[in-house]
């Protein structure tokens, strides 16, 4: 996981990351999720590739079977990186719901 990333809005550090290898015909590469947060504490999701170890930005297409391991690494994790495992807004409220009863 890198240490510190560029985005639109300056500098962010990773927080956490998910990768997920694939590949096409003869090419190999590696999709990740990343959890950033900015100079001023602000939260990122950003979704990227990489080739031989170097991040690129462009489009990031997931298949069927990669969204499924995607779902399965974000369930097992906290904080603003789950926000993207749930397409159900009730269940996200539970979640938070949940989460404050904790605290």
């Amino acid at each position: 996981m890198a240490g510190k990333v560029t985005t639109a809005w300056g500098s962010a550090v990773v927080l956490d990351e998910i990768s997920l290898p694939q590949s096409a015909a003869d090419k190999e590469f590696v999709s990740l999720v990343q959890l950033l947060a900015g100079p001023d504490g602000e939260r990122y999701v950003r979704f990227a590739y990489t080739t031989d170890g170097v991040s690129r930005r462009g489009p990031v297409t997931l298949r069927e079977g990669d969204l499924e391991r995607l779902h399965a690494e974000l369930a097992e994790r906290s904080g603003a990186t789950a926000l993207v495992a749930t397409h159900d807004p009730e269940a996200l409220a539970a979640r938070a719901t949940a989460r404050l009863a904790l605290a």
